[in-house]
């Protein structure tokens, strides 16, 4: 029951992130006035920042409960497998690159920061990618060990 909770869970994260990634932020530039785009896409980013960091702890949660039913029921389990360590990845992603890089962007934005926004944004959208990649791959694990 809990790894298709797992494998639903990541899958739902991996197409918000692929449908921030792919529809709503082109989407928003592509009819609004850039600044508009820009305050839209702060707030969709911002909700993802919240959703993921729920997503990755209640996903580590839920893969430290079935190595604990394995290891109950007789089995053996790796302490740090994939299923662990990629929500873990991906949280770190989102702390870094939304809570961490997000406050200098604004700064930057404003002419104060220590690093260009453009190069921030950069390092915001690897964070993001690497990321969504983290998702998918934990989204495709888990689906294979629950069927």
């Amino acid at each position: 029951m809990f790894a298709r909770l797992q494998a639903l869970l990541a899958a739902l994260w991996g197409g918000l992130l692929l449908c921030i990634a792919f529809v709503a932020t082109p989407s928003a530039f592509a009819v609004l006035e850039r600044a508009q785009a820009g305050g839209y896409v702060a707030r969709v980013f911002a909700l993802e920042a919240q959703i993921s960091l729920a997503l990755g702890l209640m996903l580590m949660l839920i893969e430290r409960r079935i190595s604990r039913d394995t290891v109950e029921a007789g089995g053996t389990s790796d302490q740090f497998s994939a299923r662990l360590l990629l929500p873990a990845v991906a949280l770190f992603c989102t702390i870094a690159g939304y809570y961490g890089l997000q406050p200098m962007m604004a700064d930057a934005r404003a002419g104060t920061g220590v690093a260009s926004f453009a190069a921030l944004h950069g390092a915001s959208l690897a964070f993001f990618g690497v990321k969504g990649l983290a998702v998918l791959a934990l989204a495709w694990i888990s689906q294979r060990r629950a069927s």
